[in-house]
């Protein structure tokens, strides 16, 4: 889920509790919250330092700077289960699991017995495996659109050969995409996009170091606005190769799709040979076991994955129909490949996740989980009579503090945004 953390403030003792007289509201009357200005980071904060020194920004990603809320990054040393702890011992509720990855929760047992059973056999072999086989099948699988499936590196990396693909197969150049969805730093998505370039403010036109004539080849369109996507194959049809979305989008909050936008989609790709991408980074295997595609009943062309799919290490998959991607090399003469493509702890550790989550149990706890804390959220924005609009599917949820419904990119835009930084770092 996207959300903040909250901390506990490090404590030698346990406080001990008499359960027999304990208030049924003692855990709410317990001083365990504390903001985060009166939390020692000085740990963190002397980690920053030195990162800042050799990092650009500090940081590995820019959205952990914490730039775009006015603080400094939380340096973490250890997580488990529901928790996360930093260098100065604090601890932290994680709604966030590694952005989507951890939707087991921090070192699953399944997940970690997998990793320490395959480490004995090595840790990279440039060569195929077992584990990559029994991979692409589970995800055939579970997941019936697709019907080949290439394992590669990263959610970027699938999207970007998903539209090479695509470009190929369909003899076109033009991609649509929509305002403020992230599908990774690639040249031709970093356009209008959310993530990190929303936060840091940098979603205009697109990147500096991005050719214009990258983005001439690049649509971005306002989200669930049926009139705009009409117009632009009315315009350009015969020269789009595919539309690329975020099925639920998750990189400008969550933005769940309208039912006539999701059949627009789907039938101007029909009518004039475009193919549909989903992007499942961050909606696979989550929002529903076969992904958003099966909570919508919408069968995409190609569907790009990562993070759930590698139990929390480095991965990434794109997939689709058999006649499309048998033009990937060496079957076509689509060229994409990787060194760490299929990497054997990578399969493991997300086939001992994936496996898990087909027994169905995980995901209904985790949508009833969602919807409980969205109701919770809703009736104290209610009691206080602060303007909020809580947006969720299973999995995933964003608050936005609106009065108006938030339906795209520009409704999500928070009018409140100094709001965000009191919460997270004001006395």
């Amino acid at each position: 889920m996207s959300a903040n953390v909250v901390a506990d403030k490090p404590t030698d003792e346990k406080e001990s509790v008499d359960k027999n007289s304990a208030d049924k509201n003692s855990l709410n009357k317990k001083k365990v919250v504390e903001v985060a200005a009166h939390i020692d980071h000085s740990r963190s904060a002397a980690l920053f330092a030195r990162a800042k020194e050799r990092i650009p920004g500090g940081v590995n990603s820019p959205v952990r700077s914490c730039k775009a809320v006015g603080g400094e990054p939380i340096f973490i040393a250890h997580a488990d289960g529901a928790y996360m702890f930093d260098v100065d011992k604090n601890r932290y509720i994680d709604y966030v699991g590694s952005w989507g990855a951890m939707i087991l929760g921090h070192k699953h047992p399944r997940v970690l017995q997998a990793i320490e059973d395959a480490v004995q056999c090595g840790t990279s072999y440039g060569a195929p495996c077992k584990a990559e086989v029994e991979m692409a099948e589970l995800i055939c699988e579970m997941v019936p659109s697709v019907e080949m499936v290439r394992m590669v590196n990263s959610g970027t990396e699938a999207c970007m050969s998903a539209v090479r693909l695509a470009r190929a197969f369909t003899k076109k150049s033009l991609i649509v995409k929509f305002d403020g969805c992230y599908h990774g730093h690639a040249d031709s998505f970093l356009v209008k996009a959310g993530s990190g370039l929303a936060t840091l403010g940098i979603s205009g036109a697109s990147s500096p170091g991005v050719p214009e004539e990258f983005t001439a080849l690049t649509l971005s369109l306002p989200f669930n606005n049926v009139d705009s996507l009409r117009e632009a194959f009315a315009k350009k049809g015969d020269q789009i190769a595919a539309i690329i979305v975020e099925p639920v989008v998750g990189n400008a909050g969550v933005i769940v799709p309208s039912e006539e936008f999701l059949k627009s989609m789907q039938g101007l790709c029909k009518d004039t040979g475009a193919l549909l991408i989903f992007d499942e980074v961050m909606t696979g295997f989550r929002v529903a076991l076969g992904g958003a595609q099966e909570k919508f009943s919408v069968k995409p062309d190609l569907t790009c994955f990562g993070k759930i799919i590698g139990g929390g290490l480095p991965v990434g998959a794109y997939g689709g129909r058999k006649d499309i991607m048998e033009m990937i090399a060496p079957l076509g003469p689509v060229y994409q490949a990787g060194t760490l493509s299929g990497n054997p702890l990578a399969m493991a550790a997300g086939l001992a996740q994936l496996r898990f989550l087909k027994s169905g149990k995980p995901n209904k706890e985790l949508a009833l989980t969602t919807e409980t804390l969205a109701t919770g959220l809703k009736e104290v924005g209610e009691k206080l009579k602060v303007p909020l609009q809580v947006v969720s599917v299973p999995g995933m949820l964003s608050v936005f503090f609106a009065d108006h419904e938030v339906t795209d990119f520009d409704t999500a835009l928070n009018p409140i945004p100094t709001f965000w930084q009191s919460m997270a770092w004001s006395d």
